[in-house]
């Protein structure tokens, strides 16, 4: 019994002893300010903005282009998505070949993902290439041996993903791929090639592990601010129909 007491005692000395004092915080209650739409608008604010907002959407809604049918992205050899690979290729060769590769680039690719909106037929205003590609991607160039482009060879066999290509040619059936052009030519395995693609696919997204075998060149060029250039000197945009990716008995669909 004396034992079943000292026990008693000694547990409460010990949350005695644990015990802080309880300081409570003093509680101010503030006004609860509602917002709904029928809040009215600060004026000084709309003052203040008033001419940045004017600015900004007179630049935003200013005509850089025209084009006569929809460009869209959805297909294997979506117009849109080839036109914009097509761009990738000339601005990444333009710079190229002011920077040390003399025969410029050999092909380019580009991801569907990332091309975030359609353009409609008719005027083509800038806020619609900001719809179009929302990121700041940047253009790089990879440098590979033609060896080492089986990789991206075998991604699309693999995948038979629709991430749109310039000067390539890609043609696959029942599980092989039956061509392999880069500029209508098979790949020499000895050869040096520079592929224009962006950051993103660069480093490995979209699973494009194939181009980790390869040397990056930067460009500094931002892929929207090319296409914007490029837009802007095509008054009338001329959407390409060629076949660039030819997956025959095609089985799983992943068009976007």
């Amino acid at each position: 019994m004396k034992i079943k007491f000292l026990l008693f005692g000694f547990t409460a000395l010990a949350l005695t002893s644990c015990k802080t004092p309880l300081n409570v915080a003093k509680i101010h209650t503030e006004k609860n300010i509602s917002i709904s739409k029928d809040l009215p608008d600060d004026q000084a604010f709309n003052t203040i903005i008033a001419p940045y907002k004017y600015e900004l959407e007179g630049k935003m809604n200013k005509k850089i282009s025209y084009t006569s049918v929809d460009l869209n992205k959805s297909g294997d050899n979506s117009n849109l998505g080839n036109l914009l690979a097509d761009y990738t290729f000339d601005g990444a060769d333009e710079w190229a070949k002011k920077n040390g590769i003399p025969g410029g680039v050999d092909c380019a690719l580009i991801n569907v993902g990332g091309i975030r909106s359609t353009i409609g037929a008719g005027d083509i205003l800038t806020k619609s290439i900001y719809e179009v590609m929302p990121f700041e991607n940047e253009v790089l160039i990879v440098k590979m041996k033609g060896s080492d482009l089986k990789g991206l060879f075998d991604y699309y066999l693999t995948t038979q993903k629709n991430n749109p290509v310039s000067h390539l040619y890609i043609e696959t059936d029942n599980g092989m791929t039956i061509k392999e052009l880069v500029n209508g030519k098979e790949v020499e395995p000895n050869k040096d090639y520079y592929i224009a693609t962006s950051d993103y696919l660069a480093m490995g997204g979209d699973n494009m592990t194939f181009f980790g075998k390869g040397k990056m060149i930067s460009t500094g060029i931002k892929l929207r601010d090319l296409f914007l250039e490029k837009f802007q000197a095509n008054p009338q945009i001329v959407a390409p129909t060629d076949i660039r990716l030819n997956f025959k008995n095609k089985k799983n669909k992943t068009n976007e």
